[in-house]
């Protein structure tokens, strides 16, 4: 309902009210002016986009903590999207006043901070987020990421960091060196991560009783993240429960690291003990960086393990799909995405494809020869 009246001092008010049945007006010096702002209105309502004058007046941060409450976010998540609100800056802004500008100057001083194109990216996810729901919620029309430039990522293959086969054995090597005898063991750590590519809190929550000695089996089926001050054991990333089939000097390895350093008959054990718990977080990283510190290679980091793993399946002729498995991703594009640059390009397999054509028929025609029966009579000469 919406109506346009003159007012005693000359000018015109124009009011309607919404879908909950409160009025909204505004005064204008001509009656035309009033007309079209209904008009807008109108359309607005028809064309499903109208929003409610009042709504956009929620500061950023009043509206981001109410959403952020219905998300089904694990607490690591939430601290991360905690941060990326509060980089802003925009926080106690009418969440309505918030421009495109905004956006671009908090991405150009993020780009100032040092921070990686990667972290600028994830932060950005999280509050262009925040505004879609804004938007879907009818609290603003749209949303200032829109059209937001980010630092360029490096290509993957470019950034991606893969030790070579000597690095991984110095690395293993050290691994339980040194007099701290709080780093024996670590070897065995290193090894989940370079020979059966787990992630950091997915070796640190390995239990003995997940390890099929008989069948060269190891069952991932849990992490162990830091939560505040201690830890919590999850599920693994992206739901990435999976078996991983062990190489029989990798089996040995564990049966050698359980026998010394976690024995017992509790199937829960943690393999990597730590005090009253599982090795995890800061005890993995104090340890792996005394260990490439005395390995000489300080540039590596523990995940690159992990990519030493995928490029060694790859290289063996691995699929995709067996790739995906072995690495828990959550799908094939997403392996893809990563490793693609180090599976054989068509022209590769076009130009080995050829070799091993020509082989076989130099083969054959240097068997012909050998094999071919001798003429005698004129054709001989003779």
């Amino acid at each position: 309902m919406a109506s346009i009246k003159r007012r005693p001092n000359g000018k015109w008010r124009a009011r309607y009210r919404d879908e909950a049945g409160q009025e909204h007006a505004r005064h204008f010096e001509r009656k035309v002016d009033a007309q079209r702002w209904l008009d807008e209105v109108t359309a607005s309502v028809i064309t499903g986009v109208y929003v409610d004058p009042g709504a956009g007046k929620v500061s950023l941060g009043n509206f981001y903590a109410d959403w952020a409450d219905r998300q089904v976010w694990v607490d690591s998540t939430r601290a991360n999207a905690d941060l990326s609100i509060a980089s802003t800056g925009l926080a106690d802004f009418p969440i309505k006043s918030i421009r495109k500008s905004h956006i671009e100057s908090w991405v150009k001083r993020l780009v100032g901070n040092g921070l990686a194109a990667s972290t600028i990216k994830t932060r950005y996810v999280v509050v262009r987020s925040a505004f879609r729901a804004a938007v879907a919620d009818r609290f603003i029309v749209e949303d200032p990421c829109t059209g937001v430039a980010l630092p360029r990522l490096r290509k993957r293959e470019a950034a991606m960091r893969i030790p070579t086969p000597e690095q991984v054995g110095r690395l293993v090597a050290c691994a339980d060196s040194g007099r701290l005898s709080t780093r024996k063991g670590f070897g065995a750590y290193v090894q989940l991560a370079a020979f059966a590519g787990l992630r950091l809190g997915e070796a640190a929550g390995v239990q003995v009783g997940d390890i099929d000695f008989l069948r060269r089996e190891l069952r991932v089926r849990r992490q162990v993240q830091r939560d505040g001050s201690t830890f919590a054991v999850r599920a693994p990333k992206y739901g990435s429960e999976r078996t991983v089939y062990l190489p029989d000097a990798l089996v040995h390895a564990l049966a050698q690291h359980v026998a010394k350093h976690a024995p017992g008959d509790d199937p829960t054990r943690w393999l990597f003990p730590y005090r009253e718990g599982p090795l995890y977080d800061n005890a993995v990283i104090w340890r792996w960086r005394a260990t490439r510190k005395s390995a000489g290679l300080t540039e590596v980091r523990l995940h690159d393990l992990r990519h030493f793993y995928a490029s060694g399946l790859i290289a063996a002729g691995c699929d995709v799909v067996t790739v995906q498995r072995a690495l828990g991703h959550e799908s094939a594009s997403t392996t893809l995405n990563t490793y693609a640059h180090l599976w054989p390009k068509a022209e590769d397999r076009t130009r080995s494809a050829a070799a091993n054509l020509m082989e076989s028929t130099s083969a054959d025609i240097a068997d012909s020869r050998r094999t071919r029966p001798r003429k005698f009579g004129s054709d001989q000469g003779l």
